[in-house]
This record gives structure tokens, C-alpha cells and sequence, in this order.
């Protein structure tokens, strides 16, 4: 049977869907969200299954879950319990459940050995969120800027997307003890050679970078040397969860470009993070896309 669900409780859906991911910590009951949706509780569950997929309450597991998978990793100093308590369960007990029937393994063996393939397989259950209404309720605007040029210390990551937050923390205890590229004080970026959705996860590469000032001398990291290059770029702002970030550089390659008249330089796409998650929520990333040109 096809589903089908017309624009205007589309869009109120995907708002909710924002909201949610805004307000991890605050109360997300039924009759809040049915309020916030402007529909009656009696039909906003059913419209919601809908839309995303999922139940209310699968959806906001999985979207607490997913913030504390990442402070488990990422933010070693907090305690579990704490982790827990932040992501609204009664007590680490319950947490650890929780967690342990998703992914298969606890909170403190993730933390141990992060299994991301399982985590990023888990989670895209829970983001099947209309992303054509989102986009055309989300302006792009492109300005065309000077980039200056950096050079940075790289960890090349090489094999399945999915894997990236894997190199992400090898590069992470790169910084951490090489104290060349901290990141409070120096700029992070991303440059993807090809596109995930269309590469074989085997041919798939993704350089990790962080802003240096100094030659990086030889790691067990294997973080090496590298120079984004300066040039004029097209360059869009993103706001969000970096997940949602696809759509708009697919807007930039086949609206902008054609539009504009510019042509493009022999660099690919690349990403500055202006901030990074978890030590913001995902709704406060900023991330900033440029594409090179000529």
C-alpha cells in the first residue's frame, strides 16, 4: 500500500522532527509534540509513523541514543551515569539496556571499542525523514569568497563512510598528543574525494584535517602533511546535523552551477566545521561547504 502524505502534515512532521532534535533533554511527550505539530494526539501518532518510519518513541530513543553514543567516545571525562541521566533515563541500569538492545554491545564496551558499522546501521532506521520538504523550507545562499589557503595535518581515511568516526578518533588521539593542531585553537576540515552514495565503500576516501602551522614529523597515526589549496570558492552555510548536508551540496553541483556560469576548479569539495558535536548539540553545528573554482 503506498503512503501517501500530503504537504502541509509533511511539513509539520518534519518540524516536530527538528524540535525533537533540538530538545533531547526536555519533556517529549505525546501531548507536548502533538502541540507542537498543531494536531490532535489521536492522529499526530499515526501521521508521525508515517512520515518517518518509526514510532514516536523509537524515534526519540534512537535520537537520545545517538548523542550519547558520541559523548561515549568523544567526551571520555563524562561519567556514564551522567551520560545517562542527560539522555533522560531513570538510571545507568536502564541506559545500559537500552543501549545493549540496539547495538548489541554496552555503553562501556562502545566506549572501549566503538562499533561504528553497527551504530551507523542502527541509526539510519531512524532518520527517514522527507528530506525534499526540509530542503524546501532550508534557503541556500551562496557566496562566491576568497579562500586563503591552510595547511593542515591529515589522516586519510580510506574504505566505507560508515567508518569515518573510527579514523575520526585516531586522528582525535593524534591532537591530543601531538598538541600541534588543538582543537579549541585551530580550524577542523573534511574533504571527501567522490560522493558516498555513489563510491563502492572499498574506493571510498575522506581526508581528516586540522589546521597546523608546523611540518607534522612522523606518527603511529599516520597523520601526514597536506595544503588546501587558496582560491575562489562558492560557499554555502549549513546548519545542523552534518547527515543533512548532502541534499544542499547536490543543490549547489545541479542548480548553482549550471545557473552561474562559473566553472569549476581541479580540487574537490571541502568542509570547515566551525563547531563539532557532541560539544554542541547537532541542531548548533555550523559547517561551512566550498567548492572550488577557476
Amino acid at each position: 500500500m503506498t503512503r501517501i502524505i500530503l504537504p502541509t502534515y509533511s511539513k509539520k512532521i518534519a518540524y516536530v522532527c527538528k524540535y525533537i532534535d533540538e530538545n533531547l533533554d526536555h519533556d517529549l511527550s505525546l501531548a507536548v509534540l502533538s502541540q507542537v505539530a498543531c494536531l490532535s494526539k489521536f492522529h499526530f501518532h499515526r501521521l508521525f509513523s508515517e512520515f518517518t518510519g518509526l514510532t514516536l518513541s523509537k524515534f526519540i530513543l534512537m535520537s537520545r541514543l545517538k548523542k550519547a553514543s558520541y559523548q561515549l567516545v568523544y567526551q571520555p571525562e563524562l561519567k556514564i551515569i551522567d551520560i545517562a541521566l542527560n539522555a533522560n533515563f531513570e538510571n545507568p541500569e536502564s541506559f545500559s539496556r537500552a543501549f545493549k538492545k540496539v547495538f548489541s554491545i554496552t555503553p562501556s564496551q562502545f566506549r572501549q571499542k566503538p562499533q561504528w558499522q553497527t551504530w551507523h546501521s542502527q541509526l539510519l532506521l531512524a532518520k527517514k525523514i522527507d528530506r525534499k520538504t526540509i530542503m524546501n523550507n532550508d534557503n541556500m545562499n551562496v557566496e562566491i569568497v576568497n579562500f586563503k589557503g591552510v595547511k593542515v595535518a591529515v589522516l586519510e581515511h580510506k574504505g566505507a563512510p560508515t567508518l569515518i568516526n573510527q579514523s575520526v578518533s585516531i586522528f582525535i588521539q593524534w591532537r591530543k598528543s601531538s598538541g600541534l593542531s588543538p582543537v579549541d585553537k585551530s580550524n577542523t576540515y573534511g574533504v571527501p574525494y567522490s560522493d558516498p552514495a555513489t563510491t563502492k565503500a572499498e574506493e571510498f576516501r575522506f581526508d581528516i584535517c586540522g589546521e597546523v602551522s608546523a611540518d607534522v614529523p612522523d606518527n603511529s597515526q599516520g597523520v601526514i602533511n597536506k595544503i588546501i589549496p587558496s582560491g575562489r570558492c562558492a560557499k554555502i552555510r549549513h546548519l545542523g546535523s552534518h547527515e543533512k548536508m548532502d541534499d544542499k551540496i547536490r543543490m549547489l553541483y545541479q542548480q548553482w552551477l549550471p545557473q552561474s556560469g562559473e566553472e569549476l576548479r581541479d580540487f574537490p569539495v571541502f568542509f570547515h566545521y566551525i563547531n563539532l558535536f557532541p560539544q554542541v548539540d547537532e541542531h548548533q553545528l555550523i559547517t561551512d561547504t566550498y567548492l572550488p573554482l577557476a
